[in-house]
C-alpha cells in the first residue's frame, strides 16, 4: 500500500459527530471541511435541522459526507464502536478530562485509528455540550484562540481540527500502540457492571448518587482500558456477585 492510500485509510477511521446542529449551513460547511482534508465518516446526534437545500450548496462538491452520513439519537450511540473520542470544547478548568490542542493529540489520536475508529466530538452552535455529553469522551480538545473573542464557527472549528490531522499524518511515523483498545460501548459495560454491584453492596445509592459515577466514568477515561483489562473486570465483578465460599 502506497502513502496516498496508508493516509486515506487512517483518516476513514477519524469520525466527526455533531450533536443537535440546528443551521443546515453548518452541516454543509463541515462537510466541506471535512472533504478537503480526507476525512468521510460523519455522524449526526439529534440534529435540529434537516440536510436540506442549503446544507448541500454549502457543502459545494462534499455532497456526499452529507448524504452518507448517519444520524443517531444519542451520543452513546454514536461512540459505540470507538476506541478513543475527544471533545471539542473552551471549557478547562472545571473538567478533570486530559486536554489538549489539536496539535498535540493528533499523533497519539491518529495512532488509535490501528485499533478502531475514534471521534472528535462537536457540539450545538449555542450550547455546546452538556456535562453528561463531555463524560462520555476521554479526551477534551480546546483550540487556541483569542481569549477575548473564542468563539469558532463550526466549519472552521471542523477545519483546524482536521487540518491537523492531515499535517500530522503528512510530516510524521505515527509510534502504533501495543495493544487492543477496549470500545466505548465495553467500557461502559464494565461500568454499568459495576454500578449494579455497588449497588447491590449499599455502597452507591442511585437516590443520592452525587458525583460517584461520573467520577468512575473519567477514571476509566484517563485510563484507557485496553480489551483484556475490560475482561478482567468483568471477570472481577462477576466474582463479587457470586456467594463468599465457605471452606
Amino acid at each position: 500500500m502506497n502513502e496516498g492510500m496508508m493516509m486515506q485509510e487512517t483518516l476513514a477511521r477519524v469520525r466527526i459527530v455533531l450533536v443537535e446542529t440546528s443551521h443546515p449551513g453548518n452541516l454543509g460547511a463541515v462537510a466541506r471541511a471535512m472533504k478537503t482534508m480526507g476525512l468521510r465518516d460523519l455522524v449526526l446526534v439529534n440534529p435540529r435541522c434537516a440536510v436540506d437545500a442549503e446544507a448541500l450548496a454549502r457543502a459545494s462538491n462534499a455532497a456526499e459526507v452529507l448524504t452518507g452520513a448517519r444520524i443517531v439519537s444519542s451520543l452513546a450511540e454514536a461512540l459505540a464502536d470507538t476506541v478513543l473520542s475527544l471533545a471539542c470544547t473552551s471549557r478547562r478548568r472545571d473538567l478533570p478530562h486530559p486536554a489538549y490542542t489539536p496539535r498535540q493529540a493528533a499523533p497519539r489520536l491518529l495512532a488509535q485509528t490501528v485499533q478502531g475508529p475514534v471521534a472528535i466530538v462537536f457540539g450545538s452552535e449555542t450550547y455546546g455540550l452538556s456535562n453528561e455529553q463531555l463524560a462520555l469522551c476521554r479526551w477534551l480538545l480546546n483550540i487556541p484562540t483569542n481569549p477575548d473573542y473564542a468563539s469558532l464557527n463550526l466549519g472552521a472549528a471542523v477545519q483546524v481540527v482536521a487540518y491537523e490531522l492531515r499535517t500530522t499524518l503528512a510530516d510524521h511515523a505515527l509510534v502504533l500502540p501495543e495493544f487492543a483498545a477496549a470500545t466505548h460501548a465495553e467500557i461502559e459495560g464494565v461500568l454499568g457492571a459495576l454500578t449494579e454491584v455497588l449497588t447491590e453492596r449499599g455502597f452507591y445509592n442511585p437516590e443520592r448518587p452525587q458525583r460517584l459515577l461520573p467520577k468512575l466514568r473519567r477514571f476509566f477515561a484517563r485510563a484507557g482500558l485496553e480489551k483484556e483489562e475490560v475482561a478482567i473486570w468483568r471477570g472481577i465483578l462477576a466474582n463479587m456477585r457470586q456467594p463468599a465460599r465457605k471452606d
